[in-house]
């Protein structure tokens, strides 16, 4: 049995995990230009990048497209706001891609090594959505501008209802 190859994909932006394009069935809602990629859909290791500077090393056992989603899209990620590229390396050997991360994160100096010792405070629900939706805008410039003005207002109005409710329970 032969072994399929290694392929990759070198300095991608991060946009594409938000980036919304037309639906190849005709169906008028949009999706997400990173479901669309093949070579995401696949095992691997992949590294993340702050400019061109590399940041992180890490591997998917299963679909690379999740892990890099979870860096991407989720705005309370420990590496969410450090980087704006990737690279990915599909590699479908267990063996072979556990020593490719191994080789990578020993040759570049990155953030996979030592952990800080002090409680990092989670993104609240309002920061969270309202992280997603900036990344999604930025993503899509043409996003009518009556939409993110309402979801800075509702945002806002989270954050205004939290801190009433801090104020109650300090009373």
């Amino acid at each position: 049995m032969r072994s399929k190859p290694i392929r990759y994909a070198r300095m991608w932006p991060r946009e594409v995990f938000y980036c919304l394009v037309e639906n190849e069935n005709g169906s008028k809602h949009k999706k997400i230009l990173a479901k669309g990629l093949e070579f995401v859909n696949e095992p691997g290791v992949y590294v993340l990048y702050r400019d061109d500077i590399p940041y992180y090393v890490g591997k998917a056992s299963g679909k690379l497209r999740y892990r890099l989603w979870a860096h991407a899209c989720a705005p309370g990620a420990r590496y969410h706001n450090f980087w704006n590229f990737f690279s990915a390396f599909v590699i479908h050997d267990s063996k072979t891609r556990n020593l490719v991360e191994a080789i990578l994160i020993a040759a570049m100096p990155t953030a996979n090594g030592a952990r800080p010792r002090i409680k990092k405070l989670a993104f609240s629900p309002a920061v969270r959505r309202m992280t997603h939706d900036i990344q999604q805008f930025r993503a899509n410039p043409r996003m009518d501008f009556d939409k993110l003005t309402r979801l800075v207002r509702e945002t806002k109005s989270l954050l205004k209802t939290k801190s009433r409710k801090r104020v109650r329970r300090l009373a």
